[in-house]
């Protein structure tokens, strides 16, 4: 395994871990929530969401269907030609979001695991024209784009979400698969956040982009199992994954950047084994928050809108154990949790609709779809 030298300096790698962190924050009842929640449909195991230029939305199932929905009615018709997925555990379809230029192309960005060799499975990033229809649509010219490398057994930490940042170019996270070491393993994108041209080409900028091969697409790696990507009103990426046994983190993505996992986190092992914090390893860039307990984090959203005036720029973090929603806010380059709403149930995937409104879904086999509005 070829493991990559410090790139970043240690004033930089400490970060700063906020001390809001070191105790759960006490979750806001129904009664005492600042917003109304209105459920507008139900889904089976919705991953992810995002929204069209007339409103309506795209959300996908974990079993592999891909629905176009009517927000407001709760109407959803299936999208033909989303490719086969393998569903099971952790994997199935995942994100979905459009290009940039959707409104001139109509090409959107699907996520999900796919079957390899002997069993073995690993995330896929394929892109599509979408054409709808009255009932539903189809997507035709599928093109897988990339892959995790390499595919390895197991069903969990995939990942694989996406985002278009203001550089045009798209962003994947990319979990460790519970594999630990392929997290620093340079010849791997597992553990990885990375960066690619829309048509899945590399960046000549990419901080190793001299490398060649799958090197050439790493932006940053000792990621766990990162649920959540979003740019910032000024262009800084924020990432959140999932820590072992405590310790979930939410960091601020550097170029290049080291972020430990598994040498360092600020959790320990399942089985019991104690990992290094942090601190004790100024060359790894620790988390602006981590969470003990944790939260487990799903879906990443930072808000831009006006309906909830004094919320703009804060960063808003669906949680499963924790049933709820995490508003964190940014201040330049640091980061606080403010407030976390009990929901009572696993929240998979925020979003902000187009006028403002707060949108999330929850987990599981009956997964709503609720508007949060501000009272």
């Amino acid at each position: 395994m070829t493991r990559i030298p410090m790139q970043i300096a240690s004033t930089l790698a400490l970060g700063f871990v906020s001390l809001a962190a070191t105790a759960a924050t006490e979750a806001i009842k129904q009664d005492q929530w600042p917003f109304s929640a209105t459920p507008r449909a139900t889904f089976a195991e919705p991953w992810a969401m995002s929204f069209l230029p007339d409103g309506t939305a795209l959300i996908t199932e974990k079993g592999g269907a891909l629905k176009h929905v009517d927000v407001q009615t709760g109407d959803a018709h299936d999208i033909d030609g989303v490719p086969e997925v393998a569903y099971g555990g952790q994997g199935g379809l995942g994100d979905v979001i459009l290009h940039p230029n959707y409104a001139q192309n109509r090409v959107i960005y699907l996520s999900y695991a796919e079957q390899g060799e002997g069993g073995n499975r690993g995330a896929a990033v394929a892109r599509a024209s979408l054409k709808l229809g009255d009932e539903g649509g189809s997507l035709s010219d599928v093109e897988v784009i990339w892959r995790q490398t390499p595919k390895v057994s197991g069903q969990g930490h995939y990942a694989h979400r996406l985002a278009f940042g203001p550089d045009g170019k798209l962003w994947i996270s990319s979990g460790d698969r519970q594999k630990f070491t392929p997290a620093q393993d340079m010849n791997s994108t597992l553990g990885k956040i990375l960066r690619l041209n829309d048509d899945g080409s590399v960046p000549s900028d990419n901080p190793f982009a001299d490398k060649g091969g799958v090197t050439a697409q790493i932006w940053s790696l000792g990621q766990r199992n990162p649920l959540g990507i979003a740019f910032d009103a000024e262009g800084r990426l924020w990432e959140h994954e999932m820590g072992p046994e405590g310790g979930d983190e939410f960091n601020l993505i550097q170029r290049g950047g080291n972020y430990g996992y598994p040498e360092v986190s600020e959790g320990e092992h399942y089985d019991g084994r104690p990992i290094p914090n942090h601190d004790t390893r100024p060359e790894f860039i620790a988390p602006k928050i981590s969470w003990t307990p944790v939260i487990s984090p799903a879906g990443l959203m930072i808000y831009g809108g006006d309906r909830f005036a004094d919320w703009k720029g804060d960063a808003f973090i669906g949680g499963l154990s924790s049933k709820g929603l995490v508003r964190v806010t940014l201040d330049g380059e640091d980061a606080t949790e403010a407030a976390r709403y009990d929901l009572g149930e696993r929240i998979r995937e925020v979003e902000e609709g187009p006028d403002g409104s707060i949108w999330v879904l929850e987990d599981g086999k009956s997964g709503r779809l609720l508007q949060l509005e501000p009272k």
